[in-house]
């Protein structure tokens, strides 16, 4: 306040400065006649009422008006006129001098109001968006406050929702925004205010039907507090709108995981289990069996065994790759001994099939977990002898390119769809023309993309209808 009234209190002086020059500079430097002199002090009003505004324009227009008629129309000295069109040019000068200040105190104020409006909609815009980064409620009611308070300068923001219990403020510290005032402006859907504490409330309006209100503390119009209680309305509402789609997106994910994981369990344990059951009655049934006969069913209850041992194991992989549970030993290899290590973890389904092999010359050693990018590159080959002809071979070549070590298993096959290129590194997801043919889970190419993706490479496929597929695992190469 006492700052406020000494700038008044100079603005005043100054005024009255202006007039003492014009009166000095005409009166003992420059004699010119009494219109220039005039349009000087007529010049200053303008000056004044441009940068200060109407009030001080009328205080320096009565002083000009009353310094023009003491020291420049005869009888000079004194404020009395002789010359009756001396009155009028007085007085006109005098109307001129407040129209003049009025029309410029106008034009300043409306420049003023549009360059106001200009960065308030710049605010609006930068506001917009801000909410929509955000697709989550909770986290966007407790920002909400915040952001307004930073974007538009108030000092207080308030919000209440009709369905939540909380009041969500700008600062943990309430101010003279109470919660009775958000209360009564949601309850009755009218606007409140407080000009004394420069209290303004909104409801929060979607459509007909009121969700809440917004309360704020400090300058702000009323149009741009109506179009934020808009957008914070739809806001919250999108959110609440992505959010219940998530959930429901996510229920439908875990739907089709399960039916995946049943399906799984139904084709692939029953076998193995099937196999072990039959093998284990024959036996028990039968008190006739030679050697050679109960060899056999034994090695087929061995070999079945370690098949469900694989499977849950392959679950097992599954599960803790997609947690981010497993630790990586990361070290240096080279390339080849990574491919022997996975030819020898598939040595039984590689049996009678030939694999060439290809490594550039003089390729660098990568610094990966052996074991793991072996049982990605044995899922491969695995993959690669289910889906290929038996007498066909399979190439594993490795070379380098511009990302890095890039390993390729090369199959010829009867290839994959190109619609079903995106899916077929989905866990569970088998091609429709091989599930029935080809036992699987459809975990191999999943597992293999995890361990890949937690050495930071990637792994990718092309193929081409009854001329094979060709996968390719590129690994980062190692700085020297």
């Amino acid at each position: 306040m006492k700052r406020r009234l000494g700038t008044e209190v100079f603005r005043y002086c100054v005024c009255g400065v202006i007039v003492a020059a014009n009166v000095l500079l005409f009166g003992h430097f420059f004699h010119v006649n009494p219109t220039t002199v005039a349009l000087s002090f007529l010049l200053g009003v303008l000056v004044v009422s441009a940068f200060w505004g109407l009030r001080y324009a009328i205080v320096l227009a009565v002083l000009s008006t009353l310094a023009f008629n003491f020291f420049f129309l005869p009888p000079v000295g004194t404020f009395t006129i002789s010359d009756p069109q001396n009155w009028m040019a007085l007085f006109a000068f005098l109307v001129t001098a407040i129209l003049a200040s009025d029309l410029s105190d106008r034009a300043r104020k409306a420049a003023e109001n549009a360059t106001q409006r200009r960065i308030e909609v710049e605010r609006l815009y930068s506001f917009s968006q801000t909410l929509l980064e955000s697709e989550n409620v909770v986290q966007l009611l407790n920002a909400l406050p915040r952001y307004i308070v930073e974007m538009f300068g108030v000092r207080e923001v308030a919000l209440l929702l009709n369905n939540r219990r909380d009041i969500y403020r700008s600062s943990p510290e309430p101010g003279p925004l109470g919660s009775e005032y958000l209360e009564m402006a949601a309850g009755r859907g009218e606007p409140f205010s407080d000009p004394a504490q420069q209290i303004r409330v909104m409801p929060l309006r979607l459509g007909m039907r009121i969700v809440g209100a917004m309360g704020v503390v400090g300058e702000i119009s009323y149009e741009s507090l109506e179009a934020l209680g808009s957008m914070v309305s739809v806001a919250i509402e999108r959110a609440g709108a992505i959010e219940s789609l998530t959930r429901a997106e996510a229920a439908r994910e875990s739907e089709q995981l399960r039916s995946a994981l049943l399906d799984a369990v139904t084709h692939e344990f029953r076998t193995p289990l099937t196999a072990i059951k039959a093998s284990v009655t024959a036996m028990l049934g039968s008190t006739t069996l030679q050697d050679p006969e109960r060899q056999e069913l034994l090695t087929v209850i061995d070999e079945e065994t370690d098949r469900l041992n694989r499977l849950v194991g392959e679950a097992a992989e599954m599960a803790r790759l997609d947690a981010g549970q497993v630790e990586l030993h990361l070290d240096l290899h080279p390339v080849g001994d990574l491919i022997e290590l996975a030819r020898e973890q598939v040595k039984q389904p590689l049996a009678q099939r030939e694999v060439k092999i290809e490594i550039a010359p003089d390729l660098p050693s990568v610094r990966v977990d052996a074991d793991r990018i072996a049982e990605a590159l044995a899922q491969l080959l695995e993959n690669a002898s289910k889906y290929s002809p038996p007498d066909s071979p399979i190439t594993i070549t490795a070379a380098s390119d511009r990302d890095g070590i890039a390993i390729s298993i090369a199959d010829r096959g009867a290839g994959i769809d190109a619609f079903e290129l995106g899916l077929i590194f989905e866990r569970f997801y088998r091609g429709r023309q091989q599930r029935l043919r080809v036992q699987g889970t459809g975990m191999g190419l999943a597992i293999a993309k995890a361990i890949v993706e937690a050495h930071g490479g990637t792994i990718a496929v092309t193929s081409q209808l009854e001329h094979g597929s060709v996968f390719t695992i590129t690994l980062p190469a190692t700085k020297s």
